[in-house]
């Protein structure tokens, strides 16, 4: 939980933190399982729970994610994230300070998360004792009792509203918004999830609690943990910290994602050096059937850091840009495919037009040989790294049990990324990408704000 209340407290619990950490670090060895076995099941209420054991260390990860993100918020963008900030602002018996009081002086750790699909409330406890009990029954609390007060509240649309301020000054935050607002339209994802100043100055106190009543509930949740725990302490667990919940409904689906007809384009003139270039059309799904073969593609079109086909003609033959890249964002709808770069003014049309004929030329010819095989070794090489602390692997957990991927996704991602071909590539980039139906959007010095359609 992020507080200045007590930063001495914080600065304790984060020394307490760090030594566990290293601890696991240094127990990670070749003997360790390469992949977790997850265990899954139901609490009495119907909450979905994925669990793996980790008894290396006394110390738990828990992680609850319910179908509560910003594209639940309907007309008052920023409802999911303001419910969520106000959880550790009062709850049961506490206030902000009191909550704060207890977490901090057992070393745990707790911080809620809102994206566009989900909200994430996690914690990082001891299983020792006292931490143990204060920590868990803490969690359960904030969950299931959370205040709501007024008074908190106020101070807390306060500071979303100086943070959305904030936001404005950032060339890259505002091409980001523009963009998602130009290839969703009016689907729900169009929304930031930290919201609007005109969503935020709508939301009342009713509306926090109308919200959390209606997808805080044990049927649109599930709750991942991995920790020193055997399966019945993780059921026991599993009780305690969402027992509290009522059963409730499932959320809705969120909207089917449109494709784009035509393509877009939005310049914003912006007092800034650079100018801030980004691309983006609907791209995949999590479960999504081509989902490995765009993932392969994209390490090696732009998604590889230093090592990628962007990067090599855009920023090291020509050194139009210090860092671009490419990324699927896939959600329960198919999330954004994004481009990016940043770039002189005076080189902004000039970087556009090559970022974009990069791609174009990738669809059209797909990878080499050579390139899939270094792309291979890379994720293949690296994953490892990306489950070997409890905290990554609770992470994992979460998704697969809210996105309801096979309980073997773990075990099998390195053997479904050395079956990817380069025709599968070609093929699937060929489909799903679309060049002339892309939205880009240019934040920068170079113009007057203009918004139109395109045809590029």
């Amino acid at each position: 939980m992020c507080t200045e209340r007590h930063p001495d407290r914080i600065e304790r619990a984060v020394r307490t933190l760090s030594a566990w950490l290293a601890s696991t670090l240094l127990l990670a060895s070749p003997l360790a399982p390469a992949t977790p076995q997850i265990q899954t099941w139901q609490t009495q209420n119907g909450a979905r729970v994925l669990f793996v054991s980790a008894p290396e260390i006394p110390m738990v990860d828990a992680r609850l994610v319910l179908a509560a993100g910003s594209a639940r918020d309907g007309q008052q963008s920023g409802l999911a994230s303001l419910t969520a900030a106000m959880l550790t602002e009062g709850a049961g018996d506490w206030d902000a300070d009191a909550i704060a009081e207890r977490l901090d002086g057992v070393g745990a750790v707790l911080n809620t998360a809102v994206d566009r699909d989900m909200t994430a409330i996690a914690l990082r406890t001891l299983t020792r004792q006292p931490a143990f009990d204060t920590a868990t029954e803490t969690f359960a609390a904030l969950v299931a009792r959370p205040r709501f007060a007024p008074e908190a509240f106020e101070r807390v649309r306060r500071n979303r509203l100086t943070e959305l301020r904030q936001q404005d000054e950032s060339p890259r935050l505002v091409a980001q918004k523009a963009l998602y607002r130009a290839i969703f339209g009016q689907h729900p994802y169009a929304s930031d999830p930290a919201g609007t100043p005109q969503g935020v100055h709508s939301i009342r106190q009713e509306d926090l609690a109308a919200f959390h009543r209606r997808y805080y509930v044990a049927a649109n949740a599930v709750l991942a943990l991995v920790g020193d725990l055997d399966r019945p302490g993780a059921e026991w667990l599993a009780e305690r910290l969402v027992g509290g919940l009522p059963r409730g409904e499932r959320a809705a689906p969120v909207p089917e994602v449109q494709a784009l007809n035509q393509a877009w384009f939005e310049r914003i003139a912006f007092p800034s050096a650079q100018t801030t270039v980004l691309a983006g059309q609907p791209g995949m799904r999590r479960g999504d059937p081509d989902y490995f073969p765009l993932y392969v593609g994209n390490h090696i079109l732009g998604g590889s850091s230093l090592v990628s086909i962007l990067m090599d003609e855009i920023r090291e033959k020509r050194g139009l840009s210090y860092s671009t890249y490419s990324r699927f964002v896939p959600l329960a709808q198919p999330g954004p495919f994004l481009l990016s770069l940043q770039t002189r003014n005076d080189q902004a049309e000039q970087a556009r037009d090559l970022l974009l004929a990069t791609l174009r030329r990738f669809i059209e010819r797909g990878p080499t040989e050579e390139e899939l095989i270094a792309a291979k070794k890379n994720i293949t090489g690296g994953f490892p790294l990306k489950i070997a602390s409890n905290a990554d692997r609770v992470q994992y957990l979460a998704m697969i049990g809210f996105y309801d991927l096979p309980l073997d996704y773990l075990a099998r991602f390195c053997e479904r990324i050395e079956a990817v071909t380069a025709d599968q590539i070609r093929d699937a980039f060929r489909r799903r990408i679309h060049p002339d139906r892309l939205a880009v959007v240019m934040v920068g010095q170079s113009g007057q704000q203009v918004s139109m359609a395109s045809d590029q």
